[in-house]
């Protein structure tokens, strides 16, 4: 008999075969799993490798993938997200339908500061819901996310500044670690006056631990949130980038990693069901930092 466990087991192997001696076929399958706006023409573009290109002439949008078509197929009341803080002891939870309002709404604050399509924004917060809410909401505008470790000092922060070159600044008044609160804004503030790009605006969420004072061009996130509207997910290509993450800055000078939003999806979309076997209803717990790509 043959267990379950030895089946999954060379159904991985398999796949990963035929992965790598038919990618363009395994990927065009694989690319089903995820809605389109417009379909790719191409799977894998190899004209430039080993610069390889991702199912160019998609287009799509990466927040409408994670949340559009789940409330639109009647999954609105499902937890979508669940926020647990060691911290504080609160545990908080967003349904689909809750989380795209706030999504969709923020993304119209950050509009109104003048954020649209290609545009980065810097994101420097804590471990809290709205670190994601600002992800995504990057992600509906098409506009590119860079989230930086709240663990760096501003002459790193600076250094992300200068690369990035953001239209948009989201920040936090505080983050708590190991029960002490860490101010955020004054690093933020010290990283604005070491860079040499000068971003437009700075958003900053107030948290009841600590209140940060306010400068030219700041505008708190509760603020900008009521005054806003929602957006429709704005169609980008698939070859567009998604976010940049950068790389810690130990060996040398820290080089931003590019994550496009066809091959992202994609491969989330396969590698969730397919490498880790989760699925509708089951939870993925992640602990690290959203300022890593684990």
């Amino acid at each position: 008999m043959v267990s379950a466990d030895s089946s999954a087991g060379n159904a991985g192997v398999a796949a990963h075969a035929r992965s790598l001696a038919e990618p363009a076929d395994f990927w065009a399958r694989a690319a089903d799993l995820i809605d389109w706006v417009t379909p790719p023409t191409s799977i894998l573009d190899d004209s430039r490798a080993p610069l390889y290109r991702w199912f160019a002439g998609g287009e799509l949008n990466t927040c409408a993938n994670a949340l559009d078509r789940h409330v639109a197929a009647g999954r609105g009341d499902r937890a979508a997200l669940i926020h647990d803080s060691a911290d504080t002891g609160e545990v908080t939870t967003f349904s689909y339908a809750e989380l795209l309002e706030r999504v969709a709404r923020f993304a119209g604050a950050l509009r109104a500061q003048g954020v649209e399509r290609r545009d980065r924004v810097i994101i420097y917060l804590p471990m809290v819901p709205e670190a994601v809410i600002a992800m995504l909401a990057c992600a509906r505008l098409g506009a590119v996310h860079s989230v930086v470790f709240g663990g760096f000092a501003a002459p790193e922060l600076a250094a992300r500044i200068d690369d990035a070159k953001p239209s948009a600044i989201i920040t936090a008044s505080c983050g708590i670690e190991a029960g002490r609160v860490v101010p955020y804004k004054p690093l933020v503030d010290g990283a604005r006056a070491l860079a040499e790009h000068r971003a437009r605006a700075c958003i900053v969420l107030q948290r009841p631990q600590l209140s940060a004072e306010m400068g030219d061009g700041d505008v708190e996130w509760d603020a900008a949130f009521e005054a806003a509207g929602p957006v429709e997910p704005v169609t980008v290509q698939a070859t567009d980038p998604l976010y940049i993450l950068y790389t810690s800055g130990t060996t040398g000078r820290p080089k931003g990693i590019v994550r496009d939003n066809g091959g992202h999806a994609v491969a989330m979309a396969w590698s969730l069901p397919h490498v880790y076997g989760i699925g509708p209803d089951d939870v993925w717990w992640a602990a690290s930092d959203v300022g890593w790509v684990v």
